[in-house]
């Protein structure tokens, strides 16, 4: 009767904080859409920071080898180097987005060039990237939740879920940064 109220008490308490992931998600979602598709970009007398996309491709690229690292380590039952893992890919992901939140910014929205070659296969996966990185953020976040506080086999549950959602959107976010500067010619 202990464990069954236990696992009762703690269902309880995870409903509310799933709740806010969620807000928090949905939140962030809408900021970022009214950021790339209403805010206008800083005036040209602005600071430029053209680096910023070449950066949020390094970052997403780091984000991605730290997953693929932190799968590895969860395989070799290493917990300790799985969560040093996940935790720096966490980094490099809030790291990336924080630097995709100024860069947007500063910038505005950067588009594919019309009749650039490829863009048949650019736009949908550019579509996918962006669908499936609003869907991984609050994955990310209630999977963060249940390994911190000790739920792990929620935790297993949802992890089979976001590792590879976090680890497609970390990849295509390098591979867009690539297709659209070298439609760029650049």
């Amino acid at each position: 009767m202990g464990t069954a109220a236990t696992s009762s008490q703690a269902k309880a308490k995870t409903g509310p904080v799933i709740a806010v992931i969620l807000a928090i998600s949905a939140t962030a979602s809408l900021f970022l859409l009214w950021l790339i598709y209403q805010h206008p970009a800083a005036d040209s007398a602005s600071v430029r920071l053209p680096f910023l996309p070449a950066l949020n491709a390094v970052l997403n690229g780091l984000s991605a080898t730290a997953l693929v690292i932190g799968f590895t380590f969860i395989r070799a039952r290493n917990i300790a180097a799985h969560k040093a893992s996940m935790i720096t890919a966490f980094l490099f992901s809030t790291l990336f987005l924080v630097s995709y939140i100024l860069h947007h910014y500063l910038h505005g929205d950067v588009r594919y060039p019309a009749h650039a070659a490829y863009r048949s296969v650019y736009l949908p996966l550019l579509a996918s990237h962006i669908v499936l990185a609003t869907a991984a953020l609050p994955l990310v976040l209630v999977t963060f939740f249940f390994s911190l506080s000790g739920r792990i086999p929620q935790h297993r549950k949802v992890a089979r879920w976001t590792l590879p959602l976090w680890l497609y959107v970390s990849i295509t976010g390098v591979i867009t940064y690539a297709m659209l500067r070298l439609a760029q010619g650049r």
